[in-house]
């Protein structure tokens, strides 16, 4: 889907991004992480032209963006901001349809995407008529996303999409983000220097140092097969709470136990551990229960641990 070839942005001596190579798959979720000023936000705005490159070159779907007029681009890409960017003398109607207007859509036709997309949001139809400044800073953020998405762009660009929101509301907004159905059909580049949410949401990880890529994989790729001591050392201090969220129930499968009932809270083998911990946290004497290839496994807390050192041993002898 986006294909970048060693791309490159100098602000005079100093190289804000040096030489870079990746692909982003259709229907993937690339995270760039890294601390302030390792490049992570240039990239990405380099891929929307929203900064030009001094060299390389990106091409979406085949096609050279650099060919393109950039205001044609980014009708075909969705960008949300950590600041969310709403006009504040727009309504929230007004600011959703900002794009469709541009694209020309009928009056009917915006109506009826934004109904769409404030029930996929958990926003009201009330907020509508609301400014920015009369919602919360999630509802803000809600809002920032939605209007990314009113032209159903198959390219989404994050910039610390939840960078402003406190700890509560941000963990609610990331799991609606997981289960929302508009974006598992979307290819999805987004910037944190957060590790745990580019854990939580990232289907890779690019891992990024000094304008360059140190390592780019699978969180699980980055966790046990770092590339060199920088990358274990970026991510030492929270190891264990980023196996939780990197490991997945079918990872720990063979070491669950089997179960003819099916008692308990459902829970898809393709959630991450932590997940499953804090279903089991308000009650540790619950029960999990998964289905997996017509079989059916249960566990409390102490059998879900028991099966995470286990698979944690075995990667060790690997």
């Amino acid at each position: 889907m986006i294909a970048v070839e060693h791309l490159g942005k100098f602000f005079g001596e100093i190289k804000a991004v040096d030489d870079i190579s990746f692909d982003v798959q259709e229907h993937e979720t690339l995270v760039l992480l890294g601390t302030s000023g390792c490049g992570k936000t240039t990239t990405l705005k380099m891929l929307n032209r929203l900064i030009e490159p001094t060299k390389g070159v990106i091409s979406i779907n085949g096609k050279n963006i650099l060919e393109q007029k950039p205001q044609e681009l980014r009708r075909g890409i969705g960008y949300v901001l950590q600041n969310t960017g709403l006009f504040p003398h727009y309504t929230i109607a007004e600011n959703m349809s900002v794009v469709p207007q541009l694209l020309q859509w009928d009056s009917r036709r915006i109506e009826k995407r934004v109904e769409e997309l404030i029930d996929k949001l958990h926003l009201s139809t009330a907020q509508l008529k609301a400014y920015p400044n009369e919602l919360s800073g999630g509802q803000q953020q809600r809002v920032g996303l939605a209007r990314a998405l009113m032209a159903d762009p198959p390219i989404l660009l994050m910039d610390e999409p939840f960078g402003a929101l406190d700890t509560i509301t941000r963990s609610k907004i990331q799991a609606e983000f997981r289960e929302l159905d508009e974006l598992k059909r979307k290819t999805i580049v987004m910037v944190t220097h957060d590790v745990q949410e580019a854990f939580e949401l990232g289907d890779r990880i690019c891992l990024m140092d000094k304008g360059k890529i140190v390592q780019i994989g699978t969180p699980s790729e980055l966790l046990y097969k770092p590339v060199n001591n920088f990358v274990q050392d970026f991510l030492k201090d929270q190891r264990l709470q980023l196996e939780f969220r990197s490991v997945k129930i079918k990872d720990l499968w063979n070491w669950l136990p089997l179960s003819e009932s099916a008692k308990g809270h459902l829970l898809s083998v393709d959630s991450n551990i932590w997940s499953g911990l804090q279903k089991l946290d308000t009650n540790r004497s619950e029960n999990l229960h998964f289905t997996h290839q017509h079989e059916t496994r249960t566990a409390g807390f102490e059998q879900l641990m028991s099966a995470f050192h286990q698979y944690q041993s075995s990667r060790a002898h690997e």
